[in-house]
């Protein structure tokens, strides 16, 4: 088996987020990585949106990054620790849109280990030098400079080592132009190792450890060490030199403390807590994350807790001393690994779990009624503040980003009805969890929507001059007349346009720099700008039947099949050429490009005959007309498109509002939309009018009609058939994708203020304005809430309603919270008994108020309840709509893991959800109190469950499976199958020989495949016949920490662990399964061998390493008549596809393709990609898709350069690379 790996989105969650100006403009940008991708965002400054610059795939763990800017300039470069055992360097090259490798310097080995640097960075401020450290012992300092070319230099390392010691954190002090300096968050071990009973462990103290780079010496010393009174998580420098005092604030639990040199006492201020929290009362607080804001006059921070509660910090400074710290509550947002804030107002928000948002900061904070806390308040030690969560007051939400991350579980099927197959996620965590069905498609935002009176059957916009920067007139056009309409703050109709109102319009266009033409079964309209008309008439009895037109020339085709072309002359007059060209078929359709820059005019028009040809025309004046190239197609065309694509790439604006466009030699294309519903794309030498290499692909049952339009400042095409598609290039790739809206009948492109690039169409009797806003996105989605964590979900086979069991620990259920809260307004309001009446209505009220709040726990989290504390839920949801049926709460501490969907033998009319829940679970080290399993029966076609009976274990049951009408459970490390009982579930048959703790049971026929959670997969055989066994017949040679199955076939799985691989395993041809073979058991007990466990052993067939966790697999088709592959979902949000080879000769021409591609050595942070994807086991009989498809993106040159030593072009390995995709997904 010859697998190819294919990545259909990208990971969404984001681990690291840092700010710069790394274009080298004015303008900030975000980059951001998302595990194994570093992409670069830029807000827009003007809309709020957010917009994806470039995004590579790193081929490597980011483990750190940091911006890095060389003193007196003005870009910023990116410092990148990975897991390659090198630090990188990275440029932003704007004119290119890459990243470019600066410096790549090598220090220690591969893999993400303990003692090897990129775990942590810290960069000196004023940009002249870096540590990079590891986890234990090893940290290096590099001296960063210009050579005489004012290019990057970086020295050899400097070693800062100290072995024995741990590092939590460390960050570069801002000391002007001192020697660097770096501080560390450390803890020495030593003791602790050394000392068998644990005390020195107890009794250990993080040190607060500053590092100096000595510039002169070229030399790193450990200048001071001292221990911290609590236990540390991060540190923040603080601006110095010119800008601020200098030192840092540490974050540690339960308090803030700022620490600098010299005089400077420390300044010590508690972190403020909520108000009648419901969270543990042992439990501290901890700040997770922070962004500062630094300008000439001012410094501020903002810090979240982990409850997502955001304070702005000052610090109070007299005379280059710090006096106090102030801290003020700010708002509340979901919690982030990152926050940005940003020179323009902005304030980006990398959420943990959930969606991602950028906020506009309305108000600093400075001048509400929002209580401020000081470090010069008199506090007894041990006590805090307390302050009120409220609703967003300070920030503003303008644009979200949306994160799958974490995907727990997924389920592929045609929920809809759609032929398309729908995805149903279950993501994130806690009271932020969703259910997700994505659908593939483009989101389509509806601008306006008015209905027309009769039936029309076209729409164009248009300019009334090329100064202008937003269309003048939306023109619709009718059976026997044409509708002008005025496009301002309201759309309303113009009747002195100068368009012939009473005709149906075939075409309407801007002509030169202020003209319009429009084009009507009699003739030719040219309308002046001081609103003079020339008319062109049709001769005799003909009539125009189809036409094309660009700014500078018209073509159109009488009855008959004859051509007439006009051309503008300098005058602004529209001239008829001579020359006409009879055609041999009737004219179905044309087109005309658009005029390039520097040129008088387009020099090709592409006609499409009856005669099932499409034919090229030179428009040249020496011979005008005359034919160029001809190509047969399949079937009668229907409308034809000629764009230029990847001449622009995507920079929505800079400084100045104005928007960037990026040159790369862009390719024209023949669109070709046939009346069966294909497109075929074909390129257009730009010289002598060949086509070649052709594009096919199927797009719905109706003839494709082909329209122009831009999009980021590039061309596109809207293709319309029984469902809309867009082709636009993204990121030096090329994209078709369907829109998700109603089918359309005709469109065009719409440009106003409010919609810059939008679209106009006629669906329905009715003008639609339409903005594509998520243009590289694949998927379409409609979220719903959740309460808790979603663990696993079943949907039934009938109606597709989903049953969830949704499970978070460390939380309360919604009974004990009430009761909590009651509780505590009852000491309330008996605390102040005591007190005058006054304090007793104050006592009242509060806790009137506590008991009636209700902060969205998404938004604010929910108490944390203390370890071994569990709360759990069942759902019936319908996953079109999100209406959830009915939702059956278990009792505080009873955890639902497993549910299954059976029909028993001794009950078939029935169907009936068993659900296993474990009581009193402790997760380290794994105890529970025992577990049941909760018996459903089911009614309403799925929509109500009815509580049977529930039947006790003795152990965690972690996995249900039905099988042959029977129920097999998993109860700890042990294999029960149970039968429908009247009071409970009978136990039928038990095997107590699986080694740790089953996690997954699936059923093959008769074969059972049983994952372990450490132990990999066992294949166990049912021996019904004489004493109802369970027989393990075949198990792995590896451990494996298996996290989901796949099964293949009978014979066949896919296996994904919890480090990020996912494996194909097969039973071998020979293999024994039938115990009655071997009825005493004594060949099954001699064959074990030296290995233990089963005498037969799985075949290992492919293994690759994904570079995120996968969570579940499924065989699955993605597309109408695509092909089977195993579609799997990661933790980060991402979501792949790993497909099978039709062919040998198919995988070695991806393989030696895929060797080409690594001796390129693409990877950003410097990892051997074959390392990469062998990071556990060695990478097994799986392309790797991704890199293979960066060839695209490659150099003209290295393109060429491969494509021969391949024997092959570059358009052929690019259609090879288009097809297998195309095949089995989107």
């Amino acid at each position: 088996m010859y697998l190819y790996n294919i990545t259909l989105q990208r990971a969404s969650g984001i681990t690291h987020a840092v700010h710069g100006n790394f274009s080298g403009t004015k303008q900030q940008e975000i980059a951001v990585a998302r595990g194994k991708i570093i992409e670069l965002l830029r807000p827009d400054p003007n809309t709020g949106k957010v917009y994806t610059l470039l995004t590579c795939e790193a081929f490597g763990i980011v483990r750190s990054f940091m911006p890095f800017r060389l003193t007196g300039s003005s870009k910023d470069y990116l410092i990148v620790g990975s897991d390659s055992g090198r630090v990188v360097v990275l440029e932003y090259i704007p004119s290119k849109n890459i990243f470019e490798k600066v410096q790549q310097e090598t220090f220690g080995k591969s893999g993400c280990r303990r003692i090897v640097p990129g775990q942590y960075l810290a960069v000196n401020p004023k940009g002249r030098a870096f540590m990079i450290g590891a986890v234990e012992k090893q940290k290096l300092v590099y001296i960063m400079n210009r050579d005489s070319q004012a290019r990057l230099t970086i020295s050899s390392p400097l070693e800062a080592h100290k072995s024995n010691t741990l590092v939590y954190h460390m960050v570069g002090v801002d000391v002007g132009f001192d020697n660097p300096l770096f501080a560390c968050i450390e803890m020495d071990y030593e003791d602790a190792d050394q000392d068998s009973t644990g005390e020195a462990a107890r009794g250990a103290n993080q040190l607060l450890t500053y590092y100096e780079l000595d510039l002169g010496l070229n030399h790193v010393v450990r200048k001071y060490s001292e221990p911290l009174e609590e236990h540390a998580n991060f540190l923040i420098a603080v601006p110095g030199g010119n800008e601020g005092p200098s030192g840092i604030l540490i974050c540690s639990e339960n308090y803030i403390t700022y620490k600098n040199f010299g005089d400077q006492p420390d300044i010590r201020c508690p972190i403020p807590q909520r108000k009648n929290d419901l969270d543990d009362p042992d439990r501290g607080i901890l700040f997770v994350c922070s962004a500062s804001h630094k300008t000439k006059n001012l410094f501020f921070f903002l810090a979240q807790t982990e409850q997502g509660d955001i304070f702005k910090i000052n610090l109070e400074v007299d005379d280059d001393m710090v006096t106090e710290i102030k801290l003020k509550y700010f708002d509340t947002v979901p919690v982030a690994t990152a926050m940005c804030v940003l020179k323009t107002g902005f304030l980006f928000v990398a959420s943990e779990f959930g969606n991602h948002c950028l906020y506009q900061i309305s108000h600093l904070g400075d001048d509400d009624d929002e209580p401020e806390f000081s470090s010069a308040m008199p506090l007894e030690e041990g006590d805090t503040f307390y302050f009120s969560p409220r609703p967003l007051k300070n920030l503003i939400e303008v644009d979200v980003l949306e994160n799958l991350s974490p995907i727990m579980n997924c389920h592929i099927a045609d929920f809809a009805n759609e032929d398309t197959p729908q995805l149903a996620c279950l993501c994130g965590r806690g009271p932020g969890s969703t259910f997700r069905l994505l659908r593939h498609g483009l989101e389509v935002s509806e601008m306006a929507k008015s209905d027309l009176p009769g039936n029309p059957n076209a729409v164009w916009t248009v300019k009334r001059n090329s100064e202008e920067e937003y269309d003048a007139y939306i023109i619709v056009s009718f059976v026997n007349a044409t509708l002008v309409l005025s496009i301002g703050e309201t759309v309303e109709e113009v009747t002195d346009s100068g368009f012939l109102g009473t005709t149906p319009t075939l075409i309407c266009s801007q002509l030169g720099d202020d003209a319009l033409v429009q084009v009507y079964p009699d003739g030719i309209r040219h309308i002046r700008a001081d609103k003079r008309v020339n008319v062109w008439r049709a001769p005799g009895k003909k009539t125009i039947t189809k036409c094309a037109v660009n700014r500078r020339q018209v073509v159109i085709a009488l009855t008959g099949g004859e051509l007439v072309y006009f051309e503008m002359d300098m005058t602004g007059q529209l001239n008829e050429y001579t020359e006409r060209k009879e055609m041999p078929a009737d004219v179905i359709c044309m087109a005309l490009g658009r005029i390039p820059a520097n040129e008088q005019r387009s020099r090709f028009l592409a006609v499409g005959l009856a005669d099932n040809t499409v034919r090229i025309l030179s428009l040249d004046p020496s011979d005008c007309l005359a034919p160029l190239t001809m190509q047969g197609i399949p079937s009668t065309p229907e409308s034809l498109c000629i764009v230029e694509m990847g001449t622009n790439e995507p920079f929505p604006s800079t400084d100045d509002g104005e928007s960037e466009t990026k040159p790369s030699g862009g390719i024209i294309y023949l669109n070709i939309g046939l009346i069966n519903g294909v497109l075929l794309r074909v390129i257009l030498d730009p010289v002598t009018g060949e086509l070649s290499d052709t594009r096919t692909r199927y797009l719905g049952t109706r003839p494709v009609k082909l329209f122009r339009i831009s999009m980021q400042g590039g061309e596109a095409v809207l293709s319309v058939s029984s469902r809309s598609w867009l082709s636009y290039a993204y990121q030096n790739r090329f994209h078709l994708i369907p829109l998700s809206y109603e089918a359309l009948e005709y469109a065009s492109g719409f440009s106003s203020e409010q919609c810059p690039e939008g679209i106009v169409a006629i669906c329905n009797n009715s003008l639609r304005i339409m903005a594509l806003e998520k243009l590289g996105a694949v998927f379409n989605q409609i979220s719903y809430p959740l309460q808790y964590t979603p663990r696993k979900s079943v949907f039934h086979p009938d109606s597709n309603i989903a049953y969830i069991i949704e499970t978070d620990h460390n939380s309360y259920t919604d009974d004990v919270k009430n009761t909590h809260k009651r509780q505590m307004a009852e000491r309330m309001i008996a605390s102040a008994h005591d007190g005058s009446a006054e304090d007793m209505a104050a006592a009242k009220d509060s806790a009137a108020s506590l008991l009636t709040e209700s902060l969205p726990e998404a938004t604010f989290g929910a108490p944390k309840a203390g370890q071994g504390m569990w709360a759990s839920l069942l759902r019936c949801l319908k996953p079109l709509d999100g209406t959830t049926c009915q939702i059956i709460r278990f009792p505080q501490n009873e955890a639902a893991h497993a549910l299954a969907f059976v029909k028993f033998n001794n009950h078939p009319a029935e169907q009936f959800l068993v659900v296993a829940l474990v009581k009193d679970l402790i997760l380290n080290p794994r105890s529970c109190s025992g577990g049941c399993l909760r018996t459903y029966r089911i009614w309403d076609n799925g929509e109500r469950l009815e509580f049977l009976h529930e039947t006790p274990v003795d152990d965690f049951p972690a996995a249900l499976c039905a099988f042959q009408g029977r129920l097999l459970v998993g109860v700890g490390n042990r294999l029960r199958i149970y039968d429908l009982g009247k009071k409970k579930l009978l136990k039928k048959c038990e095997n107590k020989h699986i080694p740790t703790l089953i996690n997954g049971i699936y059923s093959v026929g008769s074969r059972i495949v049983v994952t372990d959670v450490q132990e990999s997969v066992h294949w166990v055989r049912y021996r019904p016949r004489s004493d109802s066994q369970l027989v393990i017949f075949a198990d792995d040679t590896n451990p494996r920490w298996i996290t989901h199955l796949a099964v293949l076939d009978a014979s066949t799985v896919a296996v994904s662990d919890k480090f990020g691989n996912v494996v194909i395993l097969r039973l071998p041809p020979n293999v024994i399964d039938d115990i009655e073979d071997d009825p005493s058991g004594n060949r099954a007990l001699w064959d074990r061998g030296f290995l233990g466990g089963a005498s037969q052993k799985c075949e290992v067939l492919c293994h690759f390493y994904v570079g995120e966790i996968v969570t579940t697999l499924q065989k699955a088709t993605l597309i109408p008549g695509g092909s089977e592959g195993i579609v799997y979902s990661t933790l980060s949000g991402g979501i792949g596809m790993l497909v099978p080879f039709a062919s040998r000769d198919a995988y070695d021409f991806f393989q030696h393709l895929e060797l080409h591609m690594r001796a390129e050595g693409l990877s950003l942070v410097g990892r051997e990609h074959v390392h990469y994807r062998s990071q556990h086991y060695p990478v097994r009989n799986v392309i790797d898709g991704d890199l293979c498809e960066i060839f695209n993106s490659l150099d003209g040159n290295k393109q060429r350069s491969i494509a021969e030593e391949m024997d092959k072009t570059p358009s052929d390995i690019a259609k090879r690379l288009e097809d297998i995709r195309t095949r089995f997904a989107f």
